[in-house]
């Protein structure tokens, strides 16, 4: 299966057969929702021209699939915003630099169960069923080609190079404002709902941490942003944590001609257990969320403590090269230029390189995030409502949002910031409280799934009123044919 961009059929080739079966999946994917096209009737009352019912902003997997949801459920004035111009949302084809997905190939979510949308049926009428067979996992590139295809399939509402740059505070039964930064400048849009499908750093952000904020800019990425490869063609990498992106960053250097690779990793023994494989199962999938706070606490800390081994694909692209340096235990405590070198300080002692790289994840901190910044310490958080045990504490835990069960926010002081209950959380922050849901292929069908009834639910609720008087005004006839029995009573 292709894994560059470049390599997708294009009309007029050779492999065209492939693009009119891909146009005949669609067709049969449009098919297949008008015979599911049940209820058919929008339900929500209008709040006013060019008030939406619900904002998304992040037009990657997990915005997309929640505005199909909604769509679905004939909640219709939906839209997506993304910063990102059309081509560049997500992190599969921006900052991935995996080869493959880490999930299995046989998992579903953008779909909600409509099987010509599935990754399966695609990638069949791309490929061929025996391409599908042989596949052992979806090359990252394929991933975002699929999901692009969804979008277009179902002609989602979407709008790119839109930032959002702060939430007017309005009062609980006022639509929310909205402020993007766009090319023409700044645009107010008005909603009764936002969610938040931010992905990995919709918590808070990639930073680059102490001690490594000392070192001049040139000499230090993260691996979320930008990296120059080519100019570390010749060059001592160095590259700190251990996870996915870390050892991807790494052998992306290595294969770029970098004189050698140094991982500098914390722990003494490299993780080898995945919990994300146990916990691709319906159960804990579907129901995690409702468990009591202590029991759900005692899942996270582990999974989260645990974390993940690198891929065997990873760790493969980096194991046999000779450049290749693998330090345990060996946490940095210290940064520093010194004679045009970058000199790490740990516990076994230093090391020299030309560049750092760093992979040690997100900082959990909703200050960082611009759209929350302002009332950040408003939002009742983990570490407000539950203490773990002596021993199960985790500060990243406790600092994510204490969700309600339809991804809502809660104020820490009642009747402070009342507006927050229309804000919905579906990122990594969630994860505390929902479990696997928002920024995971793997829990996006029972994530995405959970919000969008928790959206519906929220808005019946507060339209109920109004939904009452409408059914009392209802008075269209179904019955339109003459009875005899009235017309003998009316003739008595």
């Amino acid at each position: 299966m292709p894994d560059d961009i470049s390599a997708s059929p294009q009309p007029g080739s050779e492999e065209a057969p492939f693009e009119q079966a891909l146009a005949r999946l669609a067709e049969e994917a449009r098919r297949q929702l008008e015979l599911l096209d049940y209820p058919r009737h929008p339900w929500v009352p209008s709040r006013g021209e060019g008030v939406l019912d619900v904002a998304i902003i992040g037009a990657g997997q997990t915005g997309l699939v929640t505005a199909f949801g909604l769509l679905r459920e004939r909640v219709e004035r939906v839209r997506v915003f993304d910063a990102a111009p059309k081509g560049g949302t997500g992190v599969w084809t921006t900052f991935a630099r995996m080869r493959t997905l880490r999930t299995q190939k046989h998992v579903t979510g953008p779909d909600l169960g409509i099987p010509a949308l599935t990754p399966r049926a695609y990638f069949t009428a791309r490929d061929g069923a025996a391409a599908w067979e042989a596949l052992h996992k979806i090359g990252r590139v394929d991933w975002q080609r699929y999901l692009d295809w969804v979008e277009a399939v179902l002609n989602l509402p979407v709008a790119h190079r839109h930032r959002l740059l702060r939430i007017g505070r309005t009062g609980v039964s006022e639509p929310l404002e909205l402020v993007f930064g766009t090319d023409e400048g700044e645009l107010v849009v008005r909603a009764r709902k936002l969610i938040l499908a931010t992905g990995m750093d919709g918590m808070g952000g990639w930073a680059i941490p102490a001690p490594f904020d000392a070192l001049p800019t040139g000499r230090v990425s993260h691996t979320s942003g930008p990296v120059d490869f080519a100019a570390l063609a010749g060059k001592r990498v160095l590259v700190v944590g251990a996870g996915a992106s870390a050892f991807d960053n790494l052998a992306t250097a290595l294969e770029a001609g970098a004189a050698q690779g140094i991982m500098l990793v914390r722990r003494a023994r490299m993780p080898r257990v995945n919990p994300f494989r146990w916990m691709e199962q319906s159960g804990f999938l579907g129901q995690v969320y409702a468990m009591p706070d202590a029991m759900r606490w005692r899942f996270m800390q582990h999974i989260f403590a645990l974390n993940q081994p690198p891929p065997q694909e990873s760790w493969n692209r980096v194991c046999d090269d000779p450049r290749f340096e693998l330090h345990m235990g060996s946490p940095v405590s210290g940064a520093r230029e010194e004679g045009g070198e970058v000199v790490v300080t740990t516990p076994r002692g230093e090391h020299r390189g030309d560049h750092v790289i760093i992979g040690t994840g997100t900082a959990f901190d909703l200050s960082l995030r611009p759209e929350l910044a302002p009332f950040a310490e408003q939002i009742l958080l983990w570490r407000d409502v539950y203490t773990p045990p002596a021993g199960l504490e985790f500060p990243a835990l406790g600092a994510c949002p204490y969700l309600r069960d339809d991804f809502s926010m809660r104020e820490k002081a009642p009747g402070a910031a009342p507006f927050l209950a229309h804000v919905h959380m579906i990122n990594y922050g969630s994860t505390a409280s929902m479990g696997l849901s928002g920024a995971t292929i793997s829990g996006m069908k029972y994530g995405t799934a959970r919000l969008v009834d928790g959206i519906c639910r929220r808005l019946w609720l507060e339209d109920a009123g109004q939904h009452l008087e409408s059914l009392l005004r209802y008075d269209e006839h179904e019955l339109t044919s003459e009875i005899r029995q009235e017309l003998a009573a009316v003739a008595e």
